[in-house]
């Protein structure tokens, strides 16, 4: 029997007597779970994981991948791996670091990339891809860079909800106090409720990373655990926190804060809801979302405020909304001369363009609706409408350009024989021929609508290829969502949608991507 060192002895200790004062999950996610009580009292650890994060860490990007393919081949899964990688993330960067979020959020679309990979031995690629991006990122700030670190809770006032305080120490940029009430909420319930509380700072304002940041953060609950939640929707504390230091974010976002209480009130929508549900026929979802496309933004939370209260079911809404958002990646004329970059040129719609932005957005506010509670829901959906309509207003000619596929364009594709139709649309992508794509793929949803699984293949494929300027995995994870819970007359535009993008973004080969298929293949 070996003698147990002085670091383990005082893990275990520190471990029981945190567990029994806090309980074992909180005091785990908080930070203490196996932290040493002399010798690192201010690093954020995560027990068992623990090896599997400071690997991810501490691994160059040059080595990451033959380190997580050795890995993969010796027994750890690839959801392990994925939350190690979230945890490493998490902790390194914080919600803080611009690059270090957008991987944080590819991380669980990856995944779900992996999974529909119908090659066994490539089924790690797109994980693979994104590891190297975390990799890269790490290295570039260092290893001394810890942004969070174990944080004592707060006592909360009885006389407000917890995410009343919170939202009051976020708007006066206050990170100690803001973190502090976070771990007294976390603390106190259940995941769901911890949620529910952040999303009171959280839909103080709407912006794609803020929602975002916050819906990535807890659909990865599925691979670090539930007993995680604090860590991983703690960054978005920060995210808000860091916003407010910017006096033109807060200026931008005032009127959506006047807004948004006034709505609530008006349309009495916390109020206990017994009426029946509504259930709206395809032509209302239609003039529903073309009304909110047209709208002010003010008037767009308006509409939707109403209809919560009308008793409309929440899907049905933001089935509409969903539409409104994929219009702007349908009709956009593509990235100005001006906004140009070397991975963004011009005409280009991949990447931070305002549709891609808006629909993973909407994405996010669907996504939270369906987790949280019923402020959380009509919340979310009344922010989800405003985004909509704010961002279409963001450039006045998108009311005016007609959507993709336009008339000629699918003019131009009416020659292709019907079994060739995917063979060109894969040449079209890799012409970055957007238009062609987008006639190809709208032709094949209206004549063979059954090989839409065809599809996503041969566009998953150029996801995980294509480096994507950080949108890639974060917009086919919205896209095949929304095309998954679409009714059946709207489900096909997301599809055109993404194939345009993908068209857009061909070209620009992922770093990592080469040196994974060559391991997995090895």
């Amino acid at each position: 029997m070996s003698l147990r060192t002085r670091r383990e002895l005082f893990s275990d200790v520190g471990r029981g007597m945190l567990a029994a004062g806090l309980g074992a999950s909180l005091a785990a996610d908080l930070g203490f779970g196996s932290a040493w009580a002399d010798d690192e009292p201010n690093r954020l650890t995560f027990g068992t994981l623990d090896p599997l994060v400071d690997l991810i860490r501490t691994t160059a990007p040059d080595k990451i991948i033959a380190v997580a393919v050795e890995k993969l081949r010796t027994g750890t899964e690839l959801k392990e791996l994925v939350a190690a990688a979230a945890l490493a993330n998490a902790r390194a960067f914080g919600g803080e670091d611009y690059v270090g979020f957008h991987t944080l959020m590819a991380l669980a679309p990856a995944y779900q990339m992996s999974l529909a990979e119908p090659n066994a031995a490539l089924k790690p690629l797109a994980v693979l891809k994104v590891l190297h991006r975390n990799a890269t990122r790490l290295k570039e700030v260092g290893p001394e860079r810890e942004t969070l670190k174990p944080v004592s809770a707060a006592k909360l006032a009885s006389d407000s909800r917890g995410g009343e305080q919170l939202r009051a120490a976020a708007r006066k940029a206050d990170a100690d106090a803001a973190e502090a009430t976070f771990a007294a909420i976390a603390g106190a319930g259940k995941p769901v409720d911890a949620l529910n509380e952040l999303l009171i700072a959280v839909d103080d304002a709407t912006e794609v990373h803020r929602v975002v940041l916050v819906s990535r953060a807890w659909d990865l609950l599925r691979f670090v655990g539930r007993a995680r939640a604090h860590t991983m929707l703690r960054q978005s504390v920060r995210y808000c926190v860091n916003i407010e230091k910017n006096p033109n974010q807060a200026k931008y976002n005032a009127g959506v804060r006047e807004l948004m209480p006034k709505l609530l009130d008006a349309h009495k929508l916390l109020a206990p809801f017994a009426r029946e549900v509504r259930k709206a026929d395809d032509a209302w979802v239609r003039k529903f979302a073309d009304d909110v496309f047209a709208a002010t933004a003010d008037r767009a939370a308006e509409m939707v405020a109403a209809a919560l209260a009308e008793g409309f079911a929440a899907e049905d809404i933001g089935a509409a909304l969903s539409i409104g958002a994929n219009e702007l990646v349908l009709r956009d004329a593509g990235r100005p001369k001006a906004w140009a970059q070397p991975n963004k040129p011009e005409g280009s719609v991949h990447g931070d363009s305002t549709g891609v932005h808006c629909c993973d957005t909407v994405h996010a506010w669907r996504m939270l609706a369906r987790a949280g509670d019923r402020r959380t829901q009509v919340t979310s959906l009344i922010l989800a409408g405003y985004q909509v309509a704010r961002d279409r207003a963001g450039r006045a000619e998108f009311a005016k350009w007609e959507p993709y596929p336009r008339a000629e364009h699918a003019k131009g594709v009416m020659s292709v024989a019907p079994d060739a139709l995917l063979k060109e649309l894969d040449g079209a992508i890799r012409e970055r021929d957007q238009a062609r794509a987008a006639a190809l793929t709208a032709r094949i949803g209206a004549e063979v609508p059954a090989r839409a699984e065809e599809v996503f293949a041969l566009l998953r494929g150029y996801a995980i290829s294509e480096d994507g300027a950080l949108h890639a995995e974060k917009y086919f994870a919205t896209a095949s969502d929304e095309y998954a819970t679409a009714r059946p007359a709207f489900r096909w535009r997301q599809l055109v949608a993404l194939a345009r993008v993908t068209a857009s973004a061909h070209g620009y080969p992922a770093p990592g991507h080469k040196d994974a298929r060559a391991a997995l293949k090895g």
